[in-house]
């Protein structure tokens, strides 16, 4: 029985969660936008070179992990009126499809999963970038993924109606993961 390349070429890797953040933005007041991130980032890739779309990228995040550099508003965005992290203490992601863009950028889509709803979304990503050795031995790649969702469609309806009209957290929020690979 013979391999074609495409089967050979997959090799896994492991999310380095010390060198990987996912961040987020967010409308604060309809004037400008709250930054956050989420630091207990986990995961893997399978990642067939030669064909892309044999790939596949699964992805946690811990919701506890949460810094927008307020403490307070922290505590408010873990509370029931928004992630609920007890409740649902990740958020996840799998990969049901990979394509290749026109440019050369691949787009990676799949179930999203976060606060007990699953919606559709597709990561615009970056990446991956060539091998590199690390001074420990180690192969890495790095990877930079973006998307935009819109909480609402993810059960995070809180929000408070502003006095001059409009409301206090816009619906539409942005995504981004940075992401450093180490292979398996």
């Amino acid at each position: 029985m013979s391999t074609t390349p495409q089967a050979t070429a997959a090799s896994t890797w492991n999310i380095d969660p010390v060198h990987s953040i996912a961040e987020f933005r967010v409308k604060h007041l309809m004037i400008s936008s709250v930054r956050g991130q989420f630091t207990g980032v986990s995961g893997s890739l399978t990642y067939n070179e030669g064909d892309p779309a044999l790939s596949q990228v699964r992805a946690t995040v811990d919701v506890s992990t949460i810094n927008t550099h307020d403490a307070q508003r922290d505590t408010h965005l873990k509370s029931a009126d928004f992630f609920d992290a007890e409740k649902y203490p990740a958020f996840s992601f799998s990969s049901s499809r990979v394509t290749r863009r026109s440019d050369g950028s691949l787009a990676v889509a799949g179930p999203l999963t976060m606060h007990g709803a699953t919606k559709e979304v597709e990561f615009a990503v970056e990446g991956p970038t060539a091998p590199v050795k690390d001074p420990w031995g180690n192969t890495r790649i790095g990877v930079s993924a973006t998307t935009k969702i819109n909480r609402r469609d993810f059960g995070l309806t809180w929000n408070a109606a502003l006095e001059t009209g409009g409301v206090m957290v816009g619906e539409e929020v942005s995504i981004t993961l940075e992401l450093e690979l180490v292979k398996a």
